[in-house]
């Protein structure tokens, strides 16, 4: 049994016996680790209100006996407060959370999750952007090998040819002689060659078109295809969209 203690995310909390909450987050040196915090869900708690999702947080653990460790201290590193006072943006923010949450594994040290993860969160606090979650989750993808092919066409490999579609199957847009797929516009597949060839800064300015809701639905799709799992809160952020 050791204390140790980390930097961290909050991804998610469920509510265990009457005070208790389990805290599952997401660390720099650890990767995913899921903790029970004592007493957090009465009013006298110390540090109740700091285990919300999305709070990243310097966090003192002690090492349990079983799956669970134990929360004994946690301070504030940055709130986030603009993402908690904004519905969209906290929408947003738990799409984030949701994704890192799937895409990572309990004791198996990620620090590019935790990283990319609390660039985006901060980048989402500074600025609201059409295309920052269709980005977040590409760039995600990519940092695990799931990179799409988006310069020639997956299947014939020819480069400098039109692409007019989007296999989801292997993973890239495809030649009108190979067209199979979903239909794909040139601009779209533009804006994600720039999310992933450095030109996020000028993709998060793009305002709200059909492009970015034909990138949002098309980098949704190739996320849920590649981890064989739904994307819950995606879906609700669509719903709740004007």
């Amino acid at each position: 049994m050791a204390l140790y203690r980390e930097r961290g995310v909050v991804l998610r909390t469920y509510k265990l016996g009457e005070a208790d909450r389990i805290v599952s987050f997401v660390t720099e040196g650890k990767g995913k680790v899921r903790a029970v915090a004592k007493g957090v869900r009465k009013t006298r708690s110390r540090f109740g209100g700091r285990l919300e999702p999305t709070s990243h947080l310097q966090v003192q653990f002690y090492e349990g006996r079983g799956d669970l460790d134990i929360v004994t201290q946690a301070e504030s590193i940055k709130a986030f407060r603009n993402i908690r006072e904004d519905l969209d943006r906290f929408a947003k923010a738990i799409v984030f959370l949701e994704a890192v949450d799937q895409m990572s594994e309990e004791g198996q040290p990620a620090p590019q999750f935790y990283k990319m993860l609390v660039g985006a969160l901060s980048t989402l606090d500074d600025a609201d952007s059409a295309l920052i979650v269709p980005a977040f989750l590409l760039k995600l993808l990519a940092s695990e090998g799931f990179s799409p092919t988006l310069d020639r066409c997956v299947i014939g490999g020819e480069s400098g040819v039109e692409l007019v579609a989007f296999d989801v199957d292997r993973g890239g847009a495809v030649c009108v002689d190979h067209r199979r797929g979903r239909t794909v516009s040139r601009e779209c597949l533009a804006v994600m060659r720039a999310i992933l060839g450095g030109g996020l800064g000028t993709v998060l300015e793009v305002p709200v078109s059909q492009v970015t809701h034909e990138v949002d639905a098309l980098v949704n799709r190739l996320y849920e295809h590649h981890l064989e799992r739904r994307l819950r809160s995606a879906h609700l952020l669509d719903r709740i969209r004007p």
